[in-house]
């Protein structure tokens, strides 16, 4: 497949519900559809990570969508990926900015200068994978890992709607009904709105809100003064890096944990689509790398492979890499314009935490079809062991720290299933890493 020269299949396809393959693509205006939904399920999660380290979340979705184009190019586009602000960032940047957590941060400067080390060195991890070849990181992180980690990343975002988009009651009720929304048209409906579940539960959500809360007082109304105060177009505010030394050491090493998840993801995409990708995962850590480079050059957060976009995949089975072209493009829109980004803001709070609930637990759910397809025997306590406590280390967010750098649940879930992988391993054959499911 060259770029921009996707096989359109024929409209049956979409009524019997079949896979579009990534060389493959829907017609132009699904296509966009799906675009549209992509940009939908990472926004909470790209939105949210800035905010939590005090940056600019316009440039965050900006350089999301940079991002998205730089590694669609630097892997042919043969990965079909979506790449949004990383979480793993989120514990170290603090750190080393001693960020206060409310407002902008005043030392985002020192942040970027790490971020761009981290993705020089992950760059670096990429052009050796596709020198030499994935063995040697397959060997660190097997299915048992890889399935353990894009599980945990899915668990340890599970309390960000669960405990801080629900303020009331109501928003209880409402993100109960957002994903019971979505949960309906995924099973009872076909054809194009069964690939567009997401969007168009959260559309349904909405207008169930704004009925209950505008029309009946029973919760905060919809505010939508801010779209009409918005401006069309308006450049975000960029910011400079600064190369400390200290800040460097301290965010460089996250890059191990953007290869954790990078493979989890390609692992992932392989077992759904049925298709080898292994020969392009050297330059989807490039790609990842560079997008995350170019993202802290002008103070936007480092940059991952989306899971939730992942989950997006695994529900509609559309894995065409011309709708993550779609997706970058309404992002780099979204990033320059204030207006539209105020309609994304419009959408209530609950509805947003229901469909994060949705979404979170597809990440999970991804993980753990690496195991089935890889046939992880948990009958061996080595693979029952890794697993048991990189589930809990994660979901229970455990955090070690030395001296003043913090290792958080996702940071500490990856390199714990790695060591502990490696250090329980010792004298086993390669094998009990399982062989790979048949493709189907």
């Amino acid at each position: 497949m060259g770029f921009f020269d996707w096989t359109q299949r024929p409209a049956d396809v979409l009524q019997q519900g079949g896979v579009i393959a990534p060389d493959e693509r829907l017609p132009w205006p699904q296509t966009a559809a799906m675009g549209v939904q992509h940009v939908i399920a990472m926004f909470g999660a790209t939105v949210l990570a800035p905010i939590l380290m005090g940056f600019d979340p316009n440039i965050a979705i900006l350089m999301s969508g940079i991002g998205t184009l730089v590694f669609f190019l630097i892997t042919g586009g043969k990965v079909p990926s979506y790449l949004g602000s990383s979480f793993a960032f989120i514990g170290v940047v603090i750190a080393a900015t001693a960020y206060a957590g409310k407002g902008a941060n005043a030392n985002i400067g020192v942040a970027l200068g790490g971020i761009i080390a981290c993705g020089i060195v992950y760059a670096i991890i990429g052009a050796v994978v596709h020198s030499v070849g994935s063995g040697w990181i397959e060997r660190l992180m097997p299915p048992v890992v890889t399935g353990a980690v894009v599980a945990v990343i899915g668990l340890n975002l599970a309390g960000i709607p669960v405990k801080n988009m629900a303020a009331s009651n109501f928003d209880s009720w409402m993100q109960a009904v957002t994903f019971v929304c979505v949960g309906l048209v995924a099973v009872f409906t076909r054809g194009m709105v069964q690939r567009l579940l997401i969007l168009v539960g959260l559309v349904i959500a909405s207008i169930v809100y704004a009925v209950l809360a505008n029309g009946m007082g029973l919760g905060k109304p919809m505010d939508l003064s801010g779209i009409a105060n918005a401006a069309w177009f308006g450049a975000p505010a960029f910011s400079s890096p600064v190369f400390d030394p200290a800040a460097m050491l301290l965010i460089a090493p996250v890059a191990v944990i953007l290869v954790a998840e990078n493979l989890g993801h390609i692992k992932a995409v392989t077992a759904m689509t049925g298709r080898n990708l292994d020969q392009y995962m050297g330059r989807a850590f490039m790609g990842d790398g560079i997008a995350t480079v170019l993202s802290g050059g002008v103070g936007g957060t480092g940059v991952t492979t989306y899971a939730e976009n992942i989950g997006v995949m695994a529900a509609t089975k559309i894995y065409s890499t011309a709708a993550f072209v779609f997706a970058a493009a309404f992002a780099i829109v979204l990033g320059f314009s204030p207006k539209f980004g105020a309609v994304i803001q419009a959408i209530p709070l609950p509805v947003m935490g229901g469909v994060s609930i949705v979404v979170f637990g597809l990440i999970a759910a991804a993980g753990a079809k690496i195991w089935v397809d890889n046939r992880v025997d948990f009958s061996q306590n080595r693979n029952l062991i890794v697993a048991a406590i990189t589930l809990v280390l994660g979901t229970g967010d455990f955090t070690l720290a030395f001296g003043g750098f913090k290792l958080g649940g996702i940071g500490t879930a990856t390199f714990g299933a790695i060591i502990l992988y490696a250090l329980l391993n010792r004298g086993n054959e390669p094998a009990a890493r399982a062989a790979p499911a048949d493709a189907t």
